[in-house]
């Protein structure tokens, strides 16, 4: 059974101003253990696919299945941890508490939480940052408690809309190592949106090329990159072929003129 399942599903808003179309008849298949990436123009719905996937949004039509169940059954049952763009973090709790802010909604007990506050620290390397307040850290340190927070109500998938794309490109390449690292060491499902190819390139197992309003999926590139990835692997033909049929596809799909 797929993680994430998507059949002809199609997203359109009411407003003033009439119906936006926001996606359009999307099919989608993840399996356990995948990395995805949703790549494309701003406004192509990538971020609404991601919400839809969380029940932060309703279909208009089709169907959408998360473990095989509803996405507002996987949210009830915390099947997921969400990472927004910001990292959202209460500025008067500190990292620790801020981490265990879900916990302490699902009811778990202090000895539990304190156990997972201890472990997600150390997986996103924060384990000495605890008692310091998200003021006092620098924006990727904040996104990485973000993350620890995320895995700290032990989800199987992971929903990550551009958590790095406000931090500068030193920065970003570290996280990015970080977050491969993670990904190995849990072997969590990630859903992960950005505008970045070489990004998605470096961090995928798939590549989910959308086109514009309304969001379509104009190819799935599955990577042949191991999946161990040193950060110069950038520098390599196999990764530069990638990223260019990467951009190809942007192309043709912003090229596409399909009615609404």
């Amino acid at each position: 059974m797929p993680t994430i399942d998507v059949k002809e599903l199609s997203l359109t808003f009411t407003t003033r101003d009439g119906p936006v179309h926001a996606l359009s008849n999307i099919n989608l298949s993840v399996q356990a253990g995948d990395f995805v990436s949703l790549i494309g123009p701003s406004g192509c719905g990538k971020t609404t696919l991601l919400r839809a996937i969380a029940d932060l949004e309703q279909a208009t039509s089709g169907s959408l299945l998360v473990n095989g169940v509803s996405p507002e059954e996987a949210r009830l049952q915390r099947a997921y941890g969400y990472v927004f763009q910001a990292a959202s973090l209460y500025p008067w709790r500190t990292i620790a508490k801020n981490i265990a802010l879900p916990l302490e909604i699902m009811g778990i007990g202090r000895a539990e939480q304190q156990k997972r506050i201890k472990e997600n620290l150390a997986l996103v390397d924060l384990a000495d940052f605890g008692k310091k307040y998200p003021w006092q850290l620098s924006g990727g340190m904040q996104q990485r408690a973000s993350i620890a927070r995320a895995l700290a109500v032990e989800p199987n998938l992971l929903l990550m809309d551009e958590p790095f794309g406000a931090l500068d490109e030193i920065v970003r390449d570290h996280l990015n190592e970080q977050l491969l690292s993670l990904w190995a060491k849990t072997n969590k499902t990630v859903v992960f949106v950005t505008h970045s190819i070489p990004e998605a390139v470096y961090l995928s197992t798939h590549i989910v090329v959308m086109s514009p309003r309304p969001g379509r999926i104009h190819e799935i590139i599955t990577s042949d990159l191991p999946k161990d990835r040193p950060l110069n692997i950038r520098e390599t033909p196999e990764f530069l072929a990638l990223a260019n049929r990467v951009r190809e596809g942007l192309r043709a799909g912003h090229s596409e003129d399909v009615p609404v």
